[in-house]
């Protein structure tokens, strides 16, 4: 059982997966604990970089049986309620959402600089059927849109949601026009 074993992680994506492995396997309190369990595996990560990994994997601080906080990871029924996703959504549209366009079946949102990742990892968390996914940058997002001719459509759904309407359908069953 040796952490040591565990493959190097040389990506971001491998990375979060590996942080994933550990907040499943153990109680882990604290980023700094976390930070030492992956460098025990061969993994250096920044203070700053973990913040971002666990807030992008979705993992949350839940009260254990003991009464300690621990991570927990997204599979938990914290993490993986929808509604909650789609509540979240609704805010962080609402305080990043600049501008919203469609064209076919493309949507490209604007965000203030260097909030687009965020925002893109906040979308694909309510993994909608209408969408079949995002390109982020920095202050932009593309979102592509199942339907060929949906972007414009969930451009007005993004729209909807940051002005704080409630829009159901995110371009799955709302009408066109």
């Amino acid at each position: 059982m040796s952490e040591e074993a565990q493959p190097r992680a040389s990506t971001r994506v491998a990375r979060q997966a590996r942080i994933i492995e550990l907040i499943q396997r153990r109680e882990i309190g604290s980023q700094a604990e976390l930070a030492d369990l992956l460098a025990a595996g061969g993994i250096s990560v920044s203070q700053g970089t973990l913040s971002k990994d666990l807030l992008e994997i979705g993992a949350v601080r839940v009260r254990n049986a003991a009464g300690a906080l621990v991570y927990a990871p997204p599979a938990t029924e914290i993490a993986s309620d929808h509604s909650a996703h789609e509540a979240r959504l609704a805010r962080v549209c609402a305080e990043l959402l600049i501008s919203a366009s469609g064209s076919a079946n493309l949507t490209i949102l604007k965000t203030p600089p260097g909030a687009a990742q965020y925002f893109a990892s906040v979308i694909d968390r309510v993994a909608r059927d209408a969408i079949l996914g995002t390109i982020a940058g920095d202050d932009s997002i593309l979102v592509i849109a199942r339907d060929a001719d949906g972007g414009q459509e969930l451009a007005n759904w993004f729209s909807g949601l940051a002005s704080g309407e409630s829009r159901e359908g995110t371009g799955d069953d709302a009408a066109r026009g």
